[in-house]
């Protein structure tokens, strides 16, 4: 038996061996660690998401913060991993594992790194009651140059790049796809330009989207006819503020204790003292509720504070503190809903068949206004465009009817309600639509097919009755007539039954004496 095939054959898995860790060494060696402070997410769904943890002296470290924007301030992190919008982020307590922690003082949003913003390093332990943050930003599409997260100049990422997107190949549902992707509204406005011509590359293809997608590039595209975007016509796009904040216990939409969408439930919202001002305005302004008109104190309980300069668009693009602060009741001016107005006619004076309603010279008409069952009480004051006449009647029912015996030409003109009410100690006061109204003469056709349709139905009627009653007037002399020939006949029985009972004399006496 040979010796040496055996040995030959042990050698190959020690220098495969001896390869692969010669192999890994060199890997090593020419893998470069990250940059100081360098930021990365990790334990996320996507390479966009994950908590959040900067390269430090070293070492991964959890990234520390008393307070954190909603949004605007993590947009370094999406940022600095070229992805798309913040989209949402969380916050919890930061685990006791040793490392050392930066301590992030505060960004403003405009940062692309996170060596911009004001941070401290500190040592190994935990952040004294700081929180971690998870953080969600979008994959392949953002918005630039806008005023907050959504709105700006469409860009999508391809290959690692972004591009402008033409506005001949987005419309609409596009648009209602990249809104609902980035977490905000409908969209409020499509052009191209609006937020700047874009530079570098533009998008080649175009989007074919139905509306309901979730995310842009699960869209169909197809291949743009032109091969040519003229300068100046990328897209830009304005989204409405994400439905994520309401007042509640008010009476309506526009006032009410502040809560706001956050992880899956509704939470209260508090502010100190000296910030409920700037807060109150950001969400009268998000819910489109008008300005502030007060801000009440709310009740005992408390909730997450929140702080904002009073200029942001919505309540999430403000700094959110984990301190727990007293909730508060926010009045917006826009407390009232819109009133109806609306044009009746008991006299059938009335012609609905343009765009305006017209009413006929001489015939009666009523203008109702009305509204939704907020608050009880309150008053409708009818006003007449270019006149200073005006009519004022208390609500009864949510409404009030204004009658108009007899129209004229000074009744021609613009009309509209007025609905005041006295509520939270202040007056307000909302506007219904215009209603139109024209005053035109009787048409002589339409008098005479009016008369003409009356006349045909009392004929009906009269034909209807005669036809009804006709029959039953002869049945009833046909037996009238019956019954006289049974009376009759039922006499001259009677008269042979009794001459047959008599005797001969009695007969012809009976004869004589008649």
């Amino acid at each position: 038996m040979s010796v040496e095939p055996q040995l030959e054959t042990d050698m190959i898995p020690a220098v495969v061996l001896m390869t692969l860790l010669w192999s890994t060494d060199l890997q090593a060696q020419s893998v470069s660690p990250p940059a100081e402070l360098s930021v990365r997410l990790v334990n996320g769904t996507t390479s966009c998401s994950g908590t959040v943890e900067v390269f430090n002296e070293g070492e991964w470290s959890g990234l520390c913060t008393s307070w954190w924007s909603m949004m605007i301030e993590v947009r370094f992190v999406c940022r600095e991993l070229n992805c798309g919008n913040p989209v949402a982020e969380s916050g919890g307590p930061l685990l006791e594992d040793g490392r050392r922690r930066v301590i992030l003082g505060g960004c403003y949003g405009n940062e692309s790194s996170i060596r911009q913003c004001d941070i401290v390093r500190g040592g190994p332990g935990g952040c004294n009651g700081r929180t971690y943050h998870h953080v969600t930003c979008s994959e392949s599409v953002r918005l630039v140059g806008g005023s907050g997260l959504c709105s700006g100049r469409v860009e999508v990422k391809s290959n690692q790049s972004w591009a402008s997107v033409c506005e001949a190949d987005f419309d609409r549902q596009d648009a209602e796809v990249v809104c609902g992707e980035l977490g905000c509204g409908v969209p409020a406005a499509l052009q191209g330009g609006l937020y700047g011509g874009g530079e570098g590359q533009t998008w080649d293809k175009e989007f074919q989207c139905k509306g309901k997608e979730s995310l842009l590039l699960d869209c169909d595209t197809s291949d743009r006819e032109n091969n040519t975007c003229l300068p100046g016509n990328a897209v830009g796009l304005t989204c409405s503020e994400p439905d994520d904040v309401r007042l509640v216990g008010g009476g309506s939409r526009c006032a009410g204790g502040v809560e706001w969408y956050d992880q899956g439930e509704w939470r209260i919202v508090g502010a100190d003292d000296w910030n409920q001002d700037n807060l109150a305005a950001v969400v009268c302004r998000q819910l489109g509720c008008g300005s502030t008109v007060s801000v009440l104190p709310g009740n005992i309980t408390r909730g997450n504070g929140a702080s904002c300069s009073g200029s942001e668009p919505s309540l999430r693009d403000c700094y959110r503190m984990y301190d727990l602060l007293p909730g508060l009741t926010v009045i917006c001016s826009d407390l009232l809903v819109q009133p109806d107005i609306f044009l009746t006619d008991p006299m059938g004076g009335v012609s609905r068949g343009h765009q305006e309603p017209e009413v006929f010279r001489g015939y009666s008409f009523t203008i109702t206004c009305s509204t939704q069952p907020q608050y009880p009480g309150g008053s409708f004051l009818l006003t007449f465009t270019g006149s200073n006449r005006t009519q004022t009647q208390p609500a009864v029912n949510h409404s009030a009817a204004f009658l108009f015996p007899a129209a004229d030409d000074s009744h021609q003109g613009n009309y509209s309600c007025v609905y005041d009410n006295y509520v939270f100690s202040h007056n307000f006061s909302s506007e219904s639509e215009l209603l139109s109204l024209t005053i035109t003469a009787s048409p002589l056709p339409a008098f005479i097919i009016r008369h003409v349709v009356v006349l045909l139905i009392l004929l009906t009627a009269i034909t209807t009755s005669y036809l009804y009653y006709k029959p039953t007037r002869r049945q009833k002399r046909v037996n009238r007539v019956s019954s006289m020939d049974l009376y009759v006949n039922a006499m001259e029985m009677v008269s042979l039954s009794s001459r047959a009972e008599a005797g001969p004399g009695e007969e012809r006496s009976a004869q004589g004496t008649e």
